[in-house]
């Protein structure tokens, strides 16, 4: 029985309108920057709630959700390719880079962090899509 993902459909599903909307507006414009500063939040929303999911989904190969809540979010991706709900190690190298990513924002909220962030956003909607098929099938 797979897990509930509606709350990460909607994730997705609001990041995609605004990298949409971004791709549409012009650069230097307020719309632009409420775009990217909505984009930015809503990777950071999504990859939280990967997180979330991923750390249940992985609950059977431990020996108990404790253990599972002792990995860190990094951990969460190589068990999965470990336990082969990720096939492809490319894909876990590429949730590293999203999770570096996101640690960034703590410290740089500035334009070249958004412009990065965005760079990386095709790849993780392509990611995320296929990690919330695994985490609801398995």
């Amino acid at each position: 029985m797979g897990l509930n993902t509606e709350y990460l459909l909607r994730c997705i599903e609001a990041l995609e309108k605004a990298y949409t909307l971004i791709r549409e507006s012009q650069e230097g414009t307020v719309e632009y920057e409420m775009y990217r500063n909505s984009l930015v939040k809503g990777f950071e929303m999504t990859l939280e709630q990967t997180g979330k999911l991923h750390r249940k989904k992985l609950i059977p190969y431990f020996s108990g959700k404790k253990k599972v809540d002792t990995l860190t979010f990094k951990d969460l991706f190589w068990y999965a390719f470990k336990y082969s709900l990720i096939k492809d190690e490319g894909c876990v190298e590429r949730w590293m880079k999203y999770r570096d990513n996101r640690n960034n924002t703590a410290q740089d909220y500035g334009r070249a962090f958004a412009e990065e962030t965005l760079s990386l956003i095709e790849d993780f909607l392509k990611d995320v899509k296929n990690l919330k098929a695994v985490i609801e099938n398995g």
